[in-house]
């Protein structure tokens, strides 16, 4: 499922969710302990898990950028800097697992948005499938989910 756009007050708020056969705090860890962390995103790791503190993406050049966990709820809520933009986890336990949700609020569109986008879609979907005990070919679901993102933000 595409996530859904909103226009907010400062740009626009991206919204995916997931319905997960996992407890929160199962799903929690694949958010914040570096080995899990780095099956689905292995650029990114945490340096200290506070409010305040930081993850580590790696810009596979050589260089690093340090981006601050603004608001920390253990197995509830992860937000942190992604650049000009946020990026925000919330877990919602439920009956038989729990419910994803990533919100990444972006200060404005630019042509790399539909790239990120389907970056952080085929991201949920390599957490459900990592946790399943599933593989799903990485490339070949961003590609398909590029298209449809590029598609949808043609109407923004």
């Amino acid at each position: 499922m595409l996530a859904s756009l909103t226009p907010v007050t400062d740009g626009y708020e991206a919204r995916f969710e997931r319905r997960l056969k996992h407890t929160a705090e199962k799903v929690w860890s694949s958010l914040t302990v570096n080995d899990k962390l780095a099956e689905w995103f292995p650029e990114l790791r945490v340096e200290e898990l506070r409010e305040g503190g930081s993850i580590r993406f790696d810009m596979q050049d050589g260089t690093f950028k340090e981006l601050e966990i603004l608001e920390l709820r253990e197995h509830s809520v992860l937000e942190y800097a992604w650049g000009e933009d946020r990026v925000r986890f919330e877990l919602y336990p439920e009956p038989g697992g729990c419910r994803l949700v990533l919100i990444e609020t972006i200060r404005e569109m630019t042509g790399h948005t539909p790239k990120d986008l389907a970056g952080w879609h085929v991201c949920l979907d390599v957490i459900a499938a990592l946790l399943d005990g599933r593989k799903i070919v990485r490339m070949e679901e961003w590609k398909l989910a590029y298209e449809d993102y590029k598609q949808l933000l043609r109407t923004f």
